[in-house]
């Protein structure tokens, strides 16, 4: 272990990098539920999950199932295998790009109106998030997901800077976060348990999402029990062992992610995070985290 009195001294506490990506990551995630992205995907004939995960691993080129497995993580292979390389005959990786940056372009304009998308306010936010995802590219040893992605042009609006600022940057932590949960013995499904015991996301929303069966949970969750980071019974919740092992792997995640945002330093990370924050905020209250909402709200 390296001995923690040689280590780089830190310019920006953990705790206060994961408020600044938390507070950006909506301008991010929106383009998994955005209708302005399900509708060019669907122009390019790509269905069901094709979109998503051609859309992601579209950097990487025309690669097969088995490069997005490792990268991806927590979905099953099956539904990967589903959608890759099935996706790339029906639309190239550079044809699915733009219609991915011209989803993001169309559901922020909606999101955020003229006034908010052109300010000051939305432009600082923007060379700030260039700046964290540019000190993150010189890091790209182990990423492989991040680095693909990093080698993709800069667009040059200033809403759309910040947009594929924050992929870097999200792309960057999680990677970093798949080298944690391997360190901590953690297999994708079993990540997924651990997180939905800590009562954060339902757990049928996440086995459902990534494509597990029931059998393939509740074997998932008696092993887990067996282990000892499952309480027994009926509910599913972390033991004092789980809760320790979550908190590793997420600890560890944030020391990883510190490289993007100690350029910016304590005070660079809280601007950002309150600039990211007013269009985050836009992003939620016009329903792009909420596939229902979105589509009705859509003008």
């Amino acid at each position: 272990m390296p001995d923690p009195d040689r280590l780089p001294r830190r310019t920006v506490e953990p705790a206060l990098a994961r408020i600044a990506w938390r507070a950006a990551e909506p301008i991010h995630g929106m383009i998994y539920f955005a209708p302005e992205a399900r509708d060019r995907y669907a122009a390019l004939g790509l269905r069901d999950r094709m979109g998503y995960f051609a859309s992601r691993a579209a950097a990487f080129g025309p690669v097969g199932a088995e490069t997005v497995v490792a990268t991806f993580f927590n979905f099953n292979p099956a539904l990967v295998r589903a959608a890759i390389p099935a996706a790339w005959r029906a639309a190239t990786p550079a044809d699915i790009l733009r219609a991915r940056l011209e989803a993001a372009d169309a559901a922020l304009r909606r999101a955020c109106g003229p006034d908010l998308l052109a300010s000051p306010e939305t432009a600082e936010a923007a060379v700030l998030a260039r700046e964290a995802a540019e000190a993150a590219q010189r890091h790209p040893a182990g990423r492989s997901l991040f680095a693909a992605t990093s080698a993709l042009p800069w667009p040059s609006e200033p809403h759309l800077v910040l947009w594929h600022a924050q992929t870097l940057l999200r792309e960057f932590r999680g990677d970093g976060h798949v080298a944690a949960l391997l360190l901590s013995g953690c297999s994708g499904i079993e990540a997924l348990v651990l997180h939905a015991a800590t009562g954060a996301v339902p757990a049928e929303v996440l086995r459902r999402t990534r494509g597990w069966s029931t059998a393939e949970w509740d074997a998932t969750v008696g092993r887990l029990r067996a282990r000892g980071l499952l309480e027994a019974g009926d509910r599913l919740a972390l033991t004092e062992a789980g809760r320790k092992q979550r908190q590793w792997v997420e600890d560890r995640t944030d020391l990883l992610a510190l490289p993007a945002y100690e350029v910016l330093g304590p005070s660079g990370c809280a601007r950002f995070a309150e600039l990211a924050g007013t269009v985050s905020r836009a992003v939620i209250d016009a329903g792009l985290l909420d596939p229902v909402r979105a589509k009705d709200r859509r003008k």
